[in-house]
């Protein structure tokens, strides 16, 4: 069993803390008035299969909190008829309390700053509309390493913050030319050194159907914590 760092697991408990709705074997609903309004309502299934989910006090006010609300299905039906939906799900990865940020590269990676704005330019340039989309990768983010084929920047990985929370959550972008050479790998697991370094915990988070986005995941050394889906705003 996987020993998550305790500032992640605090953290989850934190997202959650509020009054026990309902409780019917591995579902938990709570009501949470810290919730964020711009996502009302949010669940994640543990890698044991056990699912948290949290709403709103308004939205709680509006659903029927009986006995029979008693799965995840059930739930999202009672909040699609008033008119809340999920975006889609994502994995979240972190690396384990004992794991070592940094393992050796197989290709070579350096934080970028503003002095290679030109080299980042057309780097994203080259990326599709679609890859920076999903990856949001920007060079003005809290962090951001890279990898150069030449001088050409061919990989990066970048990091925001939470808010009130100890995590870096990351994003990375690779030019398809360069993809399955060691690159990303390199990029992604120089900024977990970084960010645990700078007291933050990293966090890699991927849609459930992206395979080589998983297998990079776990190529990093990052371990699966669980699945986590929000729904849209009010």
């Amino acid at each position: 069993m996987t020993d998550y760092p305790r500032p992640i697991l605090n953290y989850w408990h934190g997202a959650f803390e509020g009054t026990i709705a309902n409780t019917q074997g591995d579902f938990t609903l709570f009501v949470v008035p810290t919730l964020n309004r711009k996502r009302p309502a949010m669940m994640l299934e543990g890698v044991d299969g056990s699912i948290q989910a949290a709403i709103t006090p308004e939205l709680a006010a509006a659903i029927d909190l009986d006995a029979n609300l008693a799965s995840a299905a059930s739930l999202r039906e009672r909040l699609a008829n008033e008119g809340i939906a999920f975006h889609d799900p994502d994995y979240l990865f972190y690396l384990p309390a004992d794991a070592a940020a940094e393992a050796g590269h197989s290709a070579p990676a350096r934080q970028l700053t503003e002095d290679d704005r030109a080299a980042f330019d057309a780097f994203h340039a080259a990326a599709s509309e679609q890859d920076r989309e999903d990856s949001y990768v920007e060079l003005d983010q809290w962090a951001v390493f890279g990898c150069f084929d030449g001088d050409r920047l061919v990989s990066a990985a970048s990091a925001i913050l939470w808010n009130d929370s100890p995590v870096a959550d990351l994003g990375v972008l690779t030019l398809p030319d360069a993809r399955g050479k060691g690159y990303a790998r390199a990029a992604v697991r120089s900024l977990n050194g970084f960010a645990r370094q700078q007291g933050y915990e990293p966090q890699y988070r991927c849609q459930m159907d992206n395979q080589a986005s998983v297998a990079l995941a776990k190529a990093c050394g990052l371990a699966l914590f669980g699945k986590w889906v929000v729904a849209a705003g009010e």
